[in-house]
C-alpha cells in the first residue's frame, strides 16, 4: 500500500498478531532505513518491505501526451509537458536499503526479483514473498526461489501485480478461482489477497487452501491509516460494482474507486493514459490538488471490491474482530 503504509498502521496490526508492511515505491533508500527503525523503536514485529520490480523504460509520444494533458486540464491545473519525465526511484539502491533495514519478508509485485538480489535476501535470511496474478506466474516464481506465493485476485485494490503489464487487464482472475489452482500448482505456501475485508473472506480463503491471507482496503478506514477523510468515507459507500481497473492514474492497471476522473478516461472517445510513470508524472499536479481538496471524484482513491465491508475502527480492533469471525465460522 504505497503512499498509504504509515508505521503506526504497522504497529497497531503487529500488536494484535498480525504482520507490518511498508510499501516502499515510491521510498528512497534514506526512507525506507528511516521506516524500519521507526517501527522497531516503536515496538515492533515481523514485517515485509514490498518493491515493484522495474518495468521497461517506457515508450514515449509527445503528441499522445499532448492529448492526455489536454483531458487533464479538464481536471486540474494545467500539465507541463516535461511533467512526463518522471522516473521511478533508483531500484538497486531500493534493494540495498531493504537488505540493511533486515524485514522478516522481502515482497515483490509487477515480476520477480533479480536471482543475485534473492541469492543475498536467502544469505541474509529474509523470506521471499511473490506476488502473482496467474497460475503461469506463481509457477514461475517458485522456480525462481520465492518462498511463498501472493496470490492477488482481481478485487484487490490499488495496482495489478501482473509481470506482464499489457496483460493486466486481460488476465483477470477471482480469488475464489485463483487461490485453489496456485495452491495446486505449486508447494510452496500461498497467501490470499484481494477483496478480503471481513471473517467471512478469512475464512473462505483458507478453505480454498491458503495458509494466511494479506489484507488493504480493509484497513483504510482504521485511523492508523491516515488517509484523507474524504477517500476514506467513500470507501463505505462503494459497492464492488463502484470500483474499476483502470490505467488513469499511474498509466499501470489499478483498481480504484469509479470516480469522475477514472470514468472520463475509460469513455470511448478518451485517449489511453501514457504508460507508467510517464502518466503518474501528469497526474501529479492534479492528484495532489485533488487531495489537498479532498475531492474524491478527481483523488487517486485505490479501492478493492470488498470496500464497503471496511470500518472505521482502530486496526488493532479489526484485527481481533476478523480473527473471532474467522474462528466461529471454522468451529
Amino acid at each position: 500500500m504505497a503512499g498509504a503504509c504509515p508505521v503506526s498502521l504497522s504497529l497497531a496490526v503487529t500488536s494484535a498478531g498480525g504482520a507490518g508492511a511498508c510499501g516502499a515505491l515510491l521510498f528512497r533508500a534514506d526512507a525506507i532505513g528511516a521506516w524500519a527503525e521507526e517501527f522497531r523503536a516503536g515496538g515492533g514485529g515481523p514485517f515485509q518491505i514490498n518493491l515493484w520490480t522495474p518495468d521497461p523504460a517506457p515508450s514515449r509520444d509527445a503528441v499522445h501526451e499532448a492529448s492526455v494533458r489536454d483531458v487533464l486540464a479538464r481536471f486540474g491545473p494545467r500539465v507541463a509537458p516535461e511533467a512526463g519525465d518522471a522516473v521511478p526511484v533508483d531500484f538497486a539502491e531500493q534493494c540495498e536499503a531493504l537488505l540493511a533495514a533486515a524485514p522478516t519478508v522481502a515482497s515483490s509485485v509487477m515480476g520477480l526479483f533479480p536471482p543475485a538480489f534473492v541469492a543475498r535476501l536467502q544469505a541474509a535470511g529474509i523470506a521471499w514473498f511473490a506476488t502473482v496474478t496467474t497460475v503461469a506466474e506463481a509457477r514461475a516464481a517458485e522456480a525462481a526461489g520465492a518462498d511463498v506465493i501472493i496470490a492477488q485476485g482481481m478485487e484487490a485494490g490499488g495496482h495489478r501485480g501482473a509481470f506482464d503489464a499489457s496483460r493486466a487487464e486481460r488476465d483477470l482472475v477471482g480469488l475464489a478461482s485463483l487461490v485453489p489452482a496456485v495452491v495446486d500448482a505449486v508447494r510452496v505456501p500461498v497467501v490470499a489477497a484481494g477483496g478480503i475485508a471481513d471473517g467471512r473472506g478469512v475464512a473462505a480463503a483458507l478453505v480454498l487452501g491458503a495458509s494466511a491471507v494479506q489484507i488493504g482496503t480493509a484497513f483504510l478506514r482504521c485511523p492508523e491509516a491516515s488517509v484523507g477523510s474524504a477517500w476514506a468515507d467513500a470507501l463505505a459507500s462503494a459497492p464492488p460494482e463502484g470500483t474499476i481497473v483502470t490505467r488513469a492514474f499511474s498509466g499501470r492497471a489499478g483498481r480504484s474507486l469509479a470516480n469522475r476522473y477514472a470514468r472520463a478516461f475509460a469513455a470511448p472517445d478518451a485517449p489511453a493514459p501514457a504508460p507508467y510513470p510517464v502518466q503518474r508524472g501528469l497526474t501529479s499536479a492534479m492528484r495532489a490538488e485533488a487531495t489537498a481538496a479532498g475531492d474524491v471524484e478527481r483523488m487517486q482513491a485505490w479501492a478493492g471490491q470488498s470496500a464497503a465491508l471496511a470500518r472505521a475502527e482502530p486496526a488493532s480492533d479489526f484485527v481481533h474482530r476478523v480473527v473471532c469471525e474467522m474462528r466461529e465460522l471454522l468451529g
